[in-house]
């Protein structure tokens, strides 16, 4: 399989591990034989393993330069992943009745939404900030082809979220939701608002450790 047919096939297993295993009646299939725990883990490890699949095959595609590589350029990733690892921190274990991932959806105070007042996927978002920041400095046609799909995919999928959720919530309590979680948004953090930004820094930190070890490219030495 040459560099051009193996990116085009990892990027179609990609777009179809997304979406089938997630369609009715595949979905509720999976999920009475693996169980809903079962069925994210299935999932989550099927999403890792193609993704990885689809960056070596994009790293193994021929090289087509639409721009150059220039020192700035580490500054808008470094930056839109910093954003990315404190949203994701932020979000992480709490409740957010608007998207996936949440924590104990039911105890969800729209009076106190924490980033969910500000950003209604995090998860999304953060993947939205993480490939349009990686578009600055892999100016080579398979690697925007890559990135800039990811960015589009992320943006799209939030638009189908708040389709599904509004259909399942129903559209006056989704719409008297939103407008309660974006009433009740604060700067003022608490500690465990702080504890949380803290991790996110972490995570940040130890991504930019394992880059040069998983990808080969250290993020700080350009």
């Amino acid at each position: 399989m040459s560099g051009w047919d193996e990116f085009i096939a990892a990027y179609g297993v990609f777009l179809a591990s997304h979406a089938i295993p997630v369609r009715p009646p595949v979905k509720p299939f999976l999920t009475a034989r693996l169980g809903r725990s079962g069925f994210s883990l299935a999932y989550s490890a099927l999403s890792v393993a193609v993704l990885v699949w689809l960056i070596v095959a994009a790293g193994r595609a021929p090289h087509t330069e639409l721009w150059p590589r220039a020192a700035w350029q580490n500054h808008i990733t470094l930056g839109a992943m910093a954003a990315a690892c404190l949203i994701l921190a932020l979000a992480a274990f709490r409740p957010n009745p608007f998207s996936f991932g949440g924590w104990h959806n039911a105890a969800f105070d729209a009076g106190r939404p924490g980033i969910v007042g500000w950003v209604r996927h995090p998860v999304p978002a953060a993947l939205a900030l993480w490939a349009a920041g990686h578009l600055a400095p892999n100016g080579d046609l398979a690697h925007v082809v890559l990135f800039g799909g990811f960015a589009l995919f992320a943006l799209l999928g939030m638009r189908m979220i708040d389709g599904r959720r509004r259909r399942e919530m129903g559209a006056d309590r989704w719409s008297e939701l939103k407008q309660a979680a974006r009433a009740g948004r604060t700067l003022r953090p608490d500690a465990a608002t702080f504890a949380h930004l803290v991790a996110g820094l972490a995570l940040l930190a130890g991504m930019i450790w394992l880059h040069p070890h998983v990808i080969g490219l250290d993020p700080l030495a350009w």
